[in-house]
């Protein structure tokens, strides 16, 4: 059996019911496996009718056992309770914000109680969501909180790139302070376990400096000396196969060419810019640590562009698949309901 991914909508006011009508759209999608949007069923309808480029019956479940897993039928499970207002499109909301950030609690309790086998996320928009009472940061701090997790990464994924954060949003500054060796040793242990999760055996990890030219020694800053080499080191002692620290400006090229399967980044825009110039319409992000799968798109809400029929779902495609694979990788295939 395929595996079930519980999908979630996104802000709603955003190109997140955009892009999941149109990834479910394909029937490649449901060769490998059964998508269970989590949302709501008004919202999916409307965004079904105005995107879809083939007639979508909206299915409303109540549970996952309801869902019809069928190429031509969104199968839609509404948080409990959920009553969504008039949405206007491009427009931050303390509503819309809710309603993103309810999905995910609902996608979260399905995964931890075995209904679901994964979860890919379309974007939600922070501002809504601190507007509605969340505050958190983003996705992968909200979904950590909600797991009971303590170490955990973003990792994002791009054709041959795959790029892991020591921190992320964070100020440069506390960014800078969140280089020590414990947090970077977790990391380099966290790619190894992420690239395992992918089938990927004796995975070769490179990190990356903080500084120019990785620090030339000292001569242009003691990070690598002080905290990163010897959590390089303490990773190989387990026998984890990890290069480093290299110099930033060169590392990620070197991946991309296959030299490496995952590089650890020491902040948010030392790792995204490089993923996103190779694959902004196809990047990942998935955060690696939690006790659930969870992928998404590697983009905002657009709001700019949002319920214009202009928002590209190829992310959206890609963080399917990649939750397909780490879920076949952890269940199993054929393994049914979790």
């Amino acid at each position: 059996m395929r595996p079930i991914i519980g999908i979630t909508m996104g802000d709603p006011a955003g190109v997140g019911p955009e892009v999941v009508v149109k990834a479910l759209s394909r029937s490649e999608t449901y060769l490998g496996c059964r998508p269970l949007v989590i949302g709501d069923s008004g919202i999916m309808a409307r965004a079904a009718r105005m995107f879809a480029p083939i007639p979508l019956e909206i299915n409303a479940v109540t549970a996952v056992e309801q869902a019809r897993f069928q190429f031509g039928c969104l199968d839609v499970f509404a948080p409990p309770g959920l009553i969504l207002p008039e949405i206007e499109p491009g427009k931050v909301s303390a509503a819309a914000g809710e309603a993103a950030a309810r999905c995910v609690e609902t996608a979260v309790k399905l995964a931890l109680a075995g209904h679901i086998h994964a979860i890919a996320t379309a974007p939600l928009n922070k501002d809504a969501m601190n507007q509605a009472g969340y505050h958190y940061p983003g996705h992968t701090e909200m979904l950590a909180e909600l797991t009971g997790t303590k170490d955990y990464a973003m990792m994002l994924t791009g054709g041959k790139l795959r790029v892991l954060h020591v921190s992320t949003h964070v100020s440069l500054q506390q960014a800078i302070a969140a280089v020590t060796t414990e947090r970077v040793l977790t990391v380099i242990r966290l790619a190894d376990q992420a690239m395992r999760t992918l089938r990927i055996e004796n995975p070769r990890i490179a990190v990356a400096g903080l500084n120019p030219h990785a620090g030339e020694g000292g001569l242009f800053g003691k990070e690598e000396i002080l905290c990163i080499t010897p959590a390089i080191k303490q990773a190989q002692e387990e026998g984890i196969q990890v290069a480093g620290p290299l110099p930033p400006d060169t590392v990620f090229l070197r991946a991309s060419r296959g030299e490496f399967d995952a590089v650890v980044a020491m902040y948010h825009d030392q790792g995204h810019i490089p993923l996103k110039m190779l694959g902004f319409e196809t990047g990942v992000n998935s955060t690696v640590g939690l006790p659930i799968i969870r992928t998404s798109v590697d983009h905002g809400t657009a709001f700019r562009r949002a319920w214009q029929g202009r928002a590209n779902p190829q992310s959206m495609i890609e963080a399917i698949e990649l939750a397909r694979q780490m879920a076949e990788a952890r269940f199993g295939t054929g393994s049914g309901r979790p």
